[in-house]
């Protein structure tokens, strides 16, 4: 599977740059990095025969974000648009972590089952989702190259690409680990294993790191991958999460009751945008919601926390949202792409949903929400 070199080039440009700053890297890195996706070429799976299947998925228009109102903003989100959709192969139930991969739609997912999922989103002039194309699967691989087999094996539930966009980290769960695999590669090539930040003993069985992302370059964090657990807790009841790589360690994230981490991304400027879900039962109801962690906060032996900037439930089109990502699109605007596993259930829905950041560089005071 071969994406642009470039990834964050092509898809994460600060939005504290100017019109000129942007127009210069697009012109310069669009044109060289993406120009096979501008000039109309099919998405390109690349991969040896019966390496990775095409799937065919159909998608409905979501248009407005709370099902019995107007409203188009939710805390420091503006609703844009979204999707609700199905796909031919049982292997897309599960999708767990997100990345969009260019600026023409590219992206890249895994599945809780152990599957790649890639393909391209489509959009109109005004940027919101219109459906899926050139969507193929494949499975994830293991140490030797060998598709993994089964759930306890498979769990994957977090995603990270490298600022160069040559390698893409994979958080499992269960037998809990971080491997590494070469981007241009992904169907055939083997893993590489990528030493924890936080000790396996430590991680539940299946509330292991379910969120990877990789801090701006010229942020406070300067580039470093962090995972958060999403219900590993310590003695204090506080979630486990950890630096990875040398010079890291573990910190911790104040855990709030009946809410769990489902992933994370950072914004332009560093700040960590944290998924939380809650699940009460037929009663008390599935909600979501987004915590800023502060990026300068973030280091060994810390507890962090942050204000609430979103939150949603039922009432609105919203569900078991397991993947976020943080994107910039061509307007220089900071987009959140959603998106939900609907566990192969009747009861449950596949969504995407996408978003624009609406929020102040650092939020003041208390939490906001609807």
């Amino acid at each position: 599977m071969r994406f642009p070199q470039n990834r964050q080039a092509a898809a994460r440009v600060p939005a504290s740059r100017g019109r000129a700053s942007r127009a210069a890297s697009l012109g310069l890195g669009l044109a060289l990095v993406l120009a096979p996706w501008l000039s109309g070429a099919a998405f390109a799976w690349p991969l040896a025969d019966g390496a990775s299947d095409p799937v065919t998925i159909r998608s409905e228009p979501i248009t407005r974000f709370e099902k019995n109102g107007e409203a188009s903003r939710f805390g420091a989100l503006t609703f844009l648009g979204g999707l609700q959709f199905t796909g031919s192969d049982s292997r897309l139930h599960g999708i767990s972590a997100i990345r969009i991969l260019d600026a023409d739609g590219g992206f890249l997912a895994v599945t809780d089952n152990g599957s790649w999922v890639a393909g391209r989103i489509g959009r109109d002039a005004n940027g919101r989702p219109t459906g899926f194309s050139d969507v193929r699967i494949a499975p994830l691989r293991d140490l030797l190259g060998r598709p993994i087999r089964g759930k306890a094996l498979g769990d994957a539930e977090s995603l990270a690409i490298a600022p160069d966009g040559r390698t893409v980290h994979v958080g499992f769960e269960q037998r809990h680990r971080i491997w590494a695999y070469d981007l241009d590669d992904l169907g055939e090539g083997r893993a590489r294993d990528v030493p924890l930040p936080i000790p396996a003993r430590e991680l539940r069985a299946n509330k292991g790191l379910e969120m990877l992302a990789i801090a701006p370059e010229g942020s406070p964090l300067q580039g470093v991958m962090v995972t958060v657990a999403e219900r590993s807790i310590d003695r204090a009841g506080n979630l486990f999460a950890g630096l990875v790589g040398a010079g890291g360690g573990v910190f911790k994230v104040k855990r709030y009751e009946k809410w769990e981490v489902s992933d994370g991304d950072f914004l332009p400027g560093g700040d960590l945008l944290l998924l939380e879900r809650r699940f009460e039962g037929l009663f008390g109801g599935l909600g979501i919601r987004i915590r800023r962690i502060p990026g300068d906060a973030m280091r060994a032996g810390a507890l962090v926390d942050g204000p609430v900037v979103f939150e949603a439930d039922l009432a609105d089109e919203s569900d078991n949202m397991e993947g976020l990502d943080v994107w910039q699109d061509e307007a220089g605007r900071t987009r959140l792409t959603l998106v939900s596993d609907d566990n192969g259930s009747f009861f449950q829905r596949n969504l995407l949903l996408e978003f624009v950041w609406s929020g102040e560089d650092r939020p003041e005071g208390a939490a906001v929400g609807q």
